[in-house]
């Protein structure tokens, strides 16, 4: 009985050294975004995202993390663990079936709350109105920076603002990039190349299909 005691409490000691699994799933200048133990976040250079991996440094290359007291630098989408190198699951897949007038709509999700997506391969980022922006809980004001911003309006105001998600289907991406503008233009929200340029998607016969790529 106290042998195996003792065994238990040898296992469990060794499962609780075991080094955290690793990957940098999304880089930026002055952030990572981690997949640590299955859990995504996004964490920017001197913060501390899940494990305790400390983020040292990040550019659009690479970046170097502090995971147990031991810096190491780490290329996207590269996986570390005690085991080493682990390839990347299967990639998820969905599909949009073109709409009226050609488009594509979808509904997703911004920083977990729903939103009703016109896909834009036209419009540089994920854009949205005022109003849009105050019910997903997107405090531009403060957080964004101003700037001006070409419509088929003409020009209008806006705040440049990082979106800490956005997800359609089971296809999500942290940290990206979208424009709030002043007034009631776009009336939908725009589905840009700053989320599509992150994804794999092809159209074909009429629907479009979006992919992950890790």
């Amino acid at each position: 009985m106290r042998l195996s005691a003792l065994i238990c409490l040898s296992l469990c000691s060794l499962a609780a050294m075991a080094a955290p699994q690793v990957r940098v799933v999304g880089l930026f200048p002055g952030a990572a975004v981690l997949s640590i133990d299955g859990q995504r976040k996004l964490v920017k250079v001197g913060q501390t995202g899940p494990g305790g991996v400390q983020v040292v440094s990040a550019d659009s290359h690479k970046a170097v993390l502090r995971v147990d007291g031991v810096e190491q630098t780490y290329e996207l989408s590269r996986e570390y663990s005690g085991a080493g190198y682990a390839a990347p699951s299967a990639r998820t897949e969905m599909g949009i079936a073109r709409g009226n007038g050609g488009h594509y709509w979808v509904a997703g999700t911004i920083n977990n709350q729903s939103a009703q997506f016109l896909v834009d391969t036209g419009a540089t980022s994920v854009a949205m109105n005022e109003g849009q922006a105050r019910r997903l809980g997107i405090d531009y004001r403060v957080g964004g920076t101003p700037m001006m911003a070409s419509t088929a309006s003409g020009t209008a105001k806006g705040w440049r603002v990082t979106l800490n998600s956005v997800k359609l289907g089971g296809v999500e991406v942290l940290g990206v990039e979208a424009v709030v503008l002043e007034g009631e233009f776009p009336t939908e929200i725009l589905l840009g190349m700053s989320y599509l340029n992150r994804v794999g998607w092809r159209e074909d016969q009429g629907m479009m299909y979006i992919q992950a790529k890790h």
